[in-house]
């Protein structure tokens, strides 16, 4: 789903972003609600930051990465957490461009995200490739999803991804 953000861009920079698990919902620019093998997923722009809300039987989970003032969580390269029989493993990378590779990647995420149906991308006026997307899927039971929030003043693209369920078996040697 794709949607125009009725908000100004304003200046953030990608160093701006913060990482929060367990946040209350924040308001929200666009939302999309999915069912995902027996979870309620909600996934939420909140203008160059995103929360996802994430309800299963076995309990309940929100994650927020956003601009988020007085915050001292910087956004990290990876946490893993026991939230109570799952686990949550989430990781996030900065990704910088030249100009034209920065263009080039956009186009790609914005037809993936914009085209799929568990998929939520918000454009913001005034620049083709300022946005915040998202994408969910179920795989082997657990819950996933990635997100994609782009700075082209900066030629970066901050880039995260989490899954939520059981315990991954150890590979055997």
């Amino acid at each position: 789903m794709l949607t125009t953000l009725q908000t100004a861009y304003s200046d953030t920079r990608a160093a701006d972003l913060a990482w929060a698990l367990g946040r209350e919902p924040l308001p929200a620019l666009a939302v999309l609600d999915l069912r995902l093998a027996g979870a309620k997923l909600q996934m939420r722009l909140l203008g160059a930051s995103h929360q996802v809300l994430l309800e299963e039987e076995r309990g309940t989970c929100s994650e927020t990465v956003a601009c988020i003032p007085g915050s001292s969580t910087p956004l990290p390269l990876g946490v893993a957490k026991r939230l109570g029989d799952r686990e949550y493993e989430f990781a996030a990378r900065v990704e910088t461009l030249s100009e034209g590779s920065f263009a080039g990647r956009a186009q790609e995420l914005l037809a993936l995200v914009t085209d799929h149906p568990h998929g939520l991308v918000g454009t913001f006026p005034g620049s083709p490739y300022a946005f915040t997307a998202m994408l969910a899927q179920v795989t082997e039971g657990q819950v996933r999803w990635r997100t994609w929030h782009a700075y082209p003043q900066e030629g970066q693209l901050v880039v995260t991804r989490t899954r939520v369920g059981a315990r991954m078996a150890a590979p055997v040697p």
